[in-house]
């Protein structure tokens, strides 16, 4: 495995900044970089249009399946390659058969863009929107119970994030999974997996959700552009594709259209930026370097509790969650006489990359496995002198 110093040398640009932004996205390691020019080169070389290219692409198109399939410990047939979780959550949402009176159940604590998609979703098909305030067992309460309380017998589908990207709390998904699926009539689970692909250690076989729309360009440090939606084989071909095009269909000798691939294929539409999937691929093969998905995580948590510890002990910071994070994101109020807004353009001023959140009106912070314990402890020095 190699050691924290030798990953950090594959990012200088953090030499010149602070970077607790990772849930926003991602900065690209070297070799990622160098795996996405060497693919335009590679594509030159061979014609960027010719028999040769086509099924060369088509190769790397299969690898890169394989390496999300892998992370996720499931079937690369149940794999869909997106380009970025909204895009899988819209193939999701777009791809059931909803009718008039169906209910969709959200978190309050979902991303606006997945919520403006159930909102329209709602409006074309007349369908219930109905939210759970999983927000307030943040410190107290249980998750698992709120939702329950909130299922009802016209319920379809229920949309939840694994990570909270606004307060940091990590759901027991395997149980909400279990709740739905045993209900005399069944509930679908949609998870808005942005901030829990390459920080938390998954198998989707064990916690069993139907759709896990996730991104490359955030905890991965992948490329923009590029993400997954994982399908549970159990309920695959009762979802249908919404935008159509030649990757998802077979064909006959004379090119016409006679049936849908019989894998993730099928949501896919047409070209994409194959060069950042090499960027993607490069992405995942730098973090395997350090360890286990279970040994990067508990360096996480490391990072993150201790920068939350830090926190705690200054006198106008308010952490949002009262107990150590599960995972790398730190939300926190500060209690100055500037907005939170200016506050983290200040820091910004003096190097250091956070941001805020309008929904709970906080900022986040976050640590990867590789953030180093100088960094955190010139944040923390930062906010204490801009709070005065």
């Amino acid at each position: 495995m190699q050691s924290v110093e030798q990953h950090r040398s594959e990012f200088p640009r953090l030499s010149n900044y602070f970077y607790f932004n990772f849930g926003g996205q991602g900065p690209l390691p070297q070799s990622a970089f160098s795996a996405i020019t060497e693919t335009y080169q590679q594509l030159d070389s061979r014609g960027c249009f010719s028999v040769s290219t086509n099924d060369w692409i088509k190769q790397e198109v299969l690898e890169l399946r394989k390496s999300l399939a892998e992370l996720l410990k499931v079937s690369a047939a149940n794999m869909v390659i997106t380009e970025n979780v909204t895009a899988g959550c819209n193939i999701a949402l777009w791809g059931i058969d909803w009718k008039a009176g169906d209910r969709i159940l959200l978190s309050d604590c979902e991303h606006p863009g997945v919520i403006a998609t159930a909102q329209e979703i709602a409006r074309r098909f007349q369908v219930e929107l109905a939210f759970c305030p999983i927000r307030e067992t943040l410190n107290h309460g249980d998750p698992v119970a709120v939702v329950e309380e909130h299922l009802t017998s016209k319920t379809r589908l229920l949309i939840i994030s694994h990570l909270l990207w606004n307060t940091g709390a990590v759901l027991p998904l395997a149980e909400i999974s279990r709740l739905c699926h045993e209900r005399p009539q069944p509930v679908q689970v949609l998870v808005d997996a942005a901030q829990s692909v390459g920080s938390l250690p998954l198998d989707l076989n064990k916690i069993a959700v139907d759709y896990y729309a996730f991104t490359g360009h955030k905890w991965l440090c992948g490329p923009a552009g590029v993400g997954g939606l994982y399908i549970r084989p159990e309920i695959f071909e009762q979802l249908r594709p919404t935008f159509i095009g030649w990757r998802g269909i077979n064909q006959d000798h004379a090119g016409n259209p006679i049936s849908w691939k019989h894998n993730g294929e099928r949501f896919e539409v047409a070209t994409s930026a194959f060069p950042q999937y090499q960027g993607l691929r490069a992405a995942i093969t730098f973090h395997q370097c350090f360890g286990s998905q279970e040994e990067r995580y508990q360096q996480i948590c490391q990072q993150s509790q201790y920068l939350w510890q830090q926190l705690t002990k200054l006198e106008r910071v308010d952490c949002l969650k009262k107990t150590p994070p599960a995972a790398g994101l730190v939300s926190f109020r500060v209690n100055s006489k500037i907005s939170h807004k200016v506050f983290v353009e200040k820091l910004e001023s003096r190097g250091f990359l956070l941001r805020t959140l309008a929904s709970v009106d906080c900022i986040r912070a976050c640590t990867h496995y590789f953030t180093l314990k100088s960094e955190i402890d010139a944040l923390v020095e930062a906010i204490d002198k801009l709070s005065h």
